[in-house]
């Protein structure tokens, strides 16, 4: 027998506040139809003033729970991946662990922006595997409008707040591709590529900084790279193309999910898509994805799903699961 990684329960959570594309025509050289022609977004949900991402988090890790039908202390572990945490430190897992009331386990961030859902959900499948853990929640939660230059509409226009999250359950499996749970893992990154996807702020340089990005440079790599490391994680899975059910990418730019889509031989029939409601989340666009997928009635039990995404680093991976 084979421990496998199950998902058994999700959630996901929008702040109340809707931001329109026509919000920005007041103060920015920009208007719905460029924006929606470059990225495929229409609208994005902002935080409230003092809304938090711990605060996000946390309604989405109910919303989970409250799914799976657990309670919080049923769980072992949180992983939340963010770079938008509420403080430099505790983790805003371990805030979100309070918040919920779970008084045993263990909690901890990891931060791969908007890659950070793989790399959490990675994490979360090797304490399972190896035996570390039995349940384990993974939350992708982000208030990107936190760190936004307003006067950049080549950036500011792209981006959105959320929380998506999802329950792992270690259950026995056959070892082969017809088990549930997750079935491969792919991690990258490149440092070397920095440059093009940061914020130019800081603890160690003591200033907060704003997100810069140079948009067609991270195209460019960015359906490269997701096509290569969802093939690779194929492969490891032994999973064909004509046996994936869904593609849930990671909702930055419906250019680059067409694009990426197009490399893998996939039509869009077989992509999940939610970039025009959110924007784009971070590392909260994937574990979004997947739970609006499921609450569409998209994604069903038994679906082959491939996910990946790419962020600033550069750090990029995919991950393959039957659902």
């Amino acid at each position: 027998m084979t421990t496998r990684a199950v998902v058994i329960g999700l959630g996901h959570y929008l702040p109340e506040r809707v931001v329109p594309n026509s919000e920005f025509e007041a103060t920015l050289d920009t208007s719905d139809e460029w924006i929606r022609s470059r990225s495929g977004i229409e609208r994005r949900h902002f935080a409230a003033d003092g809304e938090t991402t711990s605060d996000l988090a946390t309604q989405a890790a109910k919303n989970a729970l409250a799914d799976a039908g657990l309670e919080p202390n049923d769980l072992d572990a949180i992983v939340l991946a963010t770079s938008t945490a509420d403080l430099t430190f505790p983790s805003a897992a371990t805030m979100v662990q309070a918040s919920l009331g779970m008084t045993r386990g263990f909690a901890f961030d990891v931060q791969a922006v908007c890659a950070g859902f793989i790399y959490a959900i990675a994490n979360a499948n090797a304490l399972i595997v190896s035996g570390q853990a039995k349940r384990i929640m993974v939350i992708g939660a982000e208030t990107f409008s936190r760190i936004m230059d307003w006067t950049d509409r080549s950036t500011c226009v792209l981006f959105g707040d959320g929380a998506g999250a999802v329950i792992l359950e270690a259950q026995d499996g056959a070892g082969d591709k017809t088990d549930r749970g997750i079935l491969s893992v792919d991690l990258n990154s490149d440092g070397q590529h920095r440059d093009i996807l940061y914020v130019d702020g800081g603890v160690s340089t003591q200033t907060t900084g704003f997100l810069r990005m140079q948009g067609k440079e991270v195209f460019r790599h960015a359906v490269e790279k997701l096509a290569k490391t969802a093939t690779t994680a194929m492969e490891k899975a032994g999973i064909d193309n004509d046996e994936v059910t869904w593609i849930v990418p990671h909702q930055a730019n419906i250019r680059i999910i067409q694009g990426t889509a197009k490399k893998l031989n996939l039509s869009m029939d077989h992509v999940v898509v939610t970039v025009q409601d959110h924007g784009n989340t971070s590392a909260a666009s994937i574990p979004l994805a997947l739970s609006v997928g499921v609450e569409r009635g998209q994604i069903k039990r038994g679906d082959v799903v491939v996910t990946e995404a790419i962020g600033g680093g550069l750090a990029w991976g995919a991950v393959v699961l039957r659902w």
